[in-house]
């Protein structure tokens, strides 16, 4: 944890927050006219004010919203649920904080994270970015703010092609099971390094389409100076533990001169 997060971590009691910029008896900021979005977001912050000001505001924007008052909470609750499409995440939470709990679900899988937090010092903003998430907001903001930055996070990410249950069913032979990084081929259970879940996780993400290389390194690895042979070894790792025939692959296809592409139902 970052010396700045030592020096402000604080027990916050869980009442209604001005971390939004308008309040609840305006509702009008929280109003929007886009179609409903079948996505799903994770929000987990200590503040229960705040937290069902977010809810409520990412449910009338069209989001399916879980929430959680803590990181071991939410971890729970994706193993009981599933993943999200993304997480908005607090920073300053009793127990597990927001960057341990970002480190806990990168473990298994690539889940976009947006950070929420009334810290706005430099170091720890830099710290979010370049370690932990896809975005950094500020206490207070406004909720229009916030969708908007929750739209650019999904469709730059992309969405995942298959519903986000506890076991994900790609077809009769192969189950995988992100959270308990593992997957089930031909009924016999195999597990997988976080590298491995992490990996199937985004090329799942974009079933059917090409994945490129450096985009792969760049999801997997975005702290550390990986190569392409390196990821050739953890793809042929992979096939290992989920193809029927790894000689001749069924789910992840290379693309030659490209990059690797995720096979799911013919």
């Amino acid at each position: 944890m970052s010396s700045v997060l030592r020096g402000r971590r604080r027990a916050r009691s869980r009442v209604a927050s001005p971390g939004f910029k308008c309040a609840m008896s305006d509702p009008s900021p929280l109003n929007y006219d886009g179609p409903a979005i079948d996505q799903r977001i994770l929000v987990v912050d200590d503040d229960l004010g705040l937290l069902r000001l977010v809810e409520l505001t990412l449910s009338r924007a069209g989001y399916e919203v879980l929430t959680a008052l803590s990181g071991e909470e939410a971890l729970d609750l994706i193993q009981r649920r599933g993943l999200p499409h993304l997480a908005i995440v607090d920073i300053l939470m009793p127990g597990m904080d927001g960057f341990e709990f970002c480190r806990a679900v990168h473990e298994f899988c690539d889940l976009p994270i947006i950070l929420l937090s009334a810290v706005d010092a430099k170091a720890t903003v830099v710290e979010g970015i370049r370690e932990h998430a896809e975005d950094y907001i500020t206490k207070p903001f406004h909720p229009r703010e916030l969708v908007a930055r929750v739209e650019r996070v999904l469709r730059r990410i992309g969405d995942f092609s298959y519903t986000l249950q506890p076991l994900i069913d790609v077809d009769e032979r192969l189950v995988v099971d992100f959270p308990g990084r593992r997957v089930i081929a031909d009924g016999e259970p195999v597990d997988l390094t976080p590298t491995e879940t992490k990996l199937l996780c985004v090329l799942m993400r974009d079933d059917g389409r090409v994945v490129s290389t450096d985009y792969l390194l760049r999801r997997v690895w975005p702290l550390a100076d990986v190569y392409e042979d390196s990821l050739r070894v953890h793809v042929y790792r992979l096939r290992q533990k989920i193809e029927a025939d790894p000689s001749e692959p069924r789910y992840i296809v290379t693309e030659r001169g490209l990059g690797y592409r995720f096979v799911g139902p013919r």
